[in-house]
């Protein structure tokens, strides 16, 4: 095959409507390349706020969209090592991020935003932007792995490991959260989770949330959950999604020598009304920040994830490669229940 499908971020400057669906060539593979069919990609809020100029990280528009993928490798370069042909595989997200702590090299690496991404039929990749999918995972789950769940993992793990019996909050329903409280629960730890919703509730507590708060109701939430700890001394990591709308909750309920890990900005809320640095000193914690996470805690959480035979939390529609631009409205609009996948035939 010598043409493909693929999806174009033109500009930031037209919303959604800055995606174009296009006729491209399927690119040539390098000596340390490998050819992908992607199979799958899956969305996350990052995606969105792309074409919406809203985006605070490195960008090389046009550029084609999507950091998570998963598919079959169909050829290799002659120098590849790593994997052969039939392979099944996923995208790193920062292609450079291989080990160690992120860096200025590594933070211009980010695919779909800096280098061509997912939504497409076929993608090259240097060998190194790749790993093996798990082995008990199909390629819909897999390509929800990128950043969402390896985000997560980093922050329960990358700085200072979570352990059996301590305690984690996750804010609502998105895929960062959804993977945290299933590492969590792996991990022997208490999940307390927040929500706006009842419906979503339930499906916290089908996922094995220990304590569920509505943050709509229950606008206190960062005090209730310090009441829900051994002995009220409050939550060892909080995956802290909501940004300046919610941290000033969050440093309510850290534990001394807690770790919040600041993963995204989707609550919104009056930047001028957010705790200043100097809180952390009162609350004796580390805020930290998350992005994304290297190759070597990558292929650390694949191997947690085929001990613990962890499924990633799938939403239930699923879209198709022509339905790209439908399903960032139906995330736009948080229709979303976990990760949302499009389908690449």
């Amino acid at each position: 095959m010598s043409s493909q499908k693929q999806w174009t971020v033109l500009n930031k400057e037209n919303d959604f409507n800055g995606l174009v669906l296009g006729d491209a060539p399927v690119p040539k593979c390098g000596e340390n390349d490998v050819l992908v069919k992607l199979n799958a990609a899956s969305l996350n809020y990052r995606d969105l706020i792309i074409p919406k100029g809203m985006y605070p990280f490195p960008l090389d528009l046009p550029v084609v969209p999507g950091s998570d993928g998963a598919g079959e490798v169909v050829e290799v370069g002659s120098k590849v090592s790593l994997f052969k042909k039939g392979d099944k595989v996923t995208t790193l997200f920062n292609q450079q991020h291989q080990y160690g702590p992120m860096n200025p090299i590594a933070a211009n690496s980010g695919l779909g935003g800096v280098v061509d991404g997912t939504l497409r039929q076929y993608g090259v990749f240097n060998e190194n932007g790749l790993v093996q999918s798990p082995k008990n995972l199909n390629d819909l789950e897999s390509s929800s792995l990128t950043c969402a769940a390896l985000t997560s993992w980093n922050a329960l793990y990358g700085l200072k490991p979570l352990l059996p019996g301590q305690v984690v909050l996750v804010q609502g329903t998105g895929g960062v959260s959804m993977f945290a409280l299933q590492f969590a629960k792996a991990a022997g730890a208490t999940v307390i989770a927040t929500t706006s919703s009842p419906e979503k509730a339930e499906k916290l507590k089908k996922l094995g949330a220990d304590h569920i708060i509505n943050y709509k109701t229950q606008t206190n939430w960062g005090e209730i959950a310090r009441g829900l700890t051994p002995n009220k001394e409050g939550v060892d990591h909080i995956i802290e999604v909501g940004g300046a709308g919610t941290l000033k909750e969050s440093l309510k309920c850290i534990k001394y020598e807690g770790i919040i890990s600041v993963i995204g900005f989707v609550g919104g809320g009056n930047p001028a009304n957010q705790p200043v640095v100097l809180e952390v000193l009162s609350n004796i914690c580390t805020v930290r920040g998350v992005y994304v996470g290297s190759k070597a805690l990558m292929q650390d959480m694949i191997k947690a994830i085929e001990v613990n035979n962890i499924h990633p939390v799938i939403d239930d529609k699923v879209f198709t490669l022509d339905q790209a631009k439908e399903a960032y409205n139906y995330m736009w609009a948080q229709k979303h229940f976990g990760k949302l996948t499009i389908k690449i035939d």
